[in-house]
């Protein structure tokens, strides 16, 4: 049913999907990836055989620019729609306040990490609620809100397959090591453990992860594995934060600490290497840093 774009983000296999539907009703993409990877999105469909100019619709699980940040330029060469959760929808529309928020974080590293971003023609954003159900390209797409990684995240079933964007976490092909991406700004671990619920009891039969591809363990096993990841993450931090311990150096420390989690799963040197490309260690801290102080000050 699906077929699987690598972006090759920085150069790297297998960080990155995108995932291409086509029927004789047209052609669905969900995920853009970043700007900086659309050469490699663009060789991707043109060897499936299909021009940028027959994408009619575009599905992002979220605003952040790993996921989302090619939209403006498909969309204005292709006219397609954007499915987006309503609360990223403005920030896809006008992302100046997203791309501002990105550029304090990454700096001069903004432009090389995921290239220009443009703004997705406000007409072409159709904003989804939770439980919408959406027809594209022949396809019948249903919308679940899946909050916890961002507010503004939805993942979609399709007869089910599962398209988790990030609420799924990360898991690389043929590795036994989950890694959870915990960003700030608004990371929420209560939200996040009801999305896993919520995916429990609709029990797909398969979880398609944009970090990276479809997983090879049964899906409710994986969902578990979540779960036990963002407990193990607080349970790192918690402490640490509470007796005052820098940001810096618990960034080193848990860098250290999920490096060996990792080859404790079997990861070589150069999968870990990946798994920290995809989700950055001192992101994941930022963001759990983020949750505590706003919700356990006191």
């Amino acid at each position: 049913m699906y077929k699987i774009i690598d972006t090759h983000f920085q150069g790297q296999p297998q960080i990155i999907a995108s995932y291409v539907l086509q029927s004789s009703d047209g052609v669905a993409l969900v995920e853009t990836g970043p700007a900086s990877a659309l050469p490699a999105l663009r060789q991707g469909l043109a060897g499936l055989g299909i021009e940028v100019g027959e994408i009619t619709d575009i599905f992002v699980t979220h605003i952040h620019l790993d996921h989302a940040g090619a939209a403006g330029w498909l969309a204005r060469e292709s006219g397609a729609r954007v499915h987006v959760h309503h609360v990223g929808a403005p920030h896809l529309a006008d992302p100046s306040r997203l791309l501002s928020s990105a550029q304090r974080i990454y700096g001069e590293m903004m432009g090389p990490l995921w290239g220009e971003t443009l703004p997705v023609p406000a007409a072409q954003v159709h904003a989804l609620e939770d439980g919408d159900v959406i027809e594209a390209a022949g396809f019948s797409f249903h919308a679940v809100d899946t909050p916890g990684h961002a507010y503004h995240h939805m993942a979609y079933l399709l007869d089910g397959i599962c398209f988790t964007g990030d609420v799924a976490a990360a898991r690389l092909p043929g590795y036994n090591h989950v890694r959870l991406p915990t960003p700030p700004p608004e990371i929420n671990p209560p939200l996040w453990r009801q999305s896993l619920a919520r995916l429990r009891e609709l029990n797909p039969d398969r979880l398609l992860l944009t970090h990276f591809g479809e997983v090879d363990e049964e899906p409710q096993t994986h969902l578990q594995a979540v779960e036990g990841g963002l407990d193990a993450y607080l349970d790192f931090v918690r402490p640490r934060w509470q007796a005052g311990e820098s940001a810096e150096a618990m960034s080193a420390d848990f860098k250290a600490w999920v490096a060996a989690a990792a080859a404790a799963d079997g990861c070589d040197p150069q999968a870990i290497a990946r798994y920290e490309m995809a989700v950055p260690s001192y992101m994941q801290v930022g963001g759990l840093l983020r949750y505590l102080i706003k919700n356990e000050s006191g």
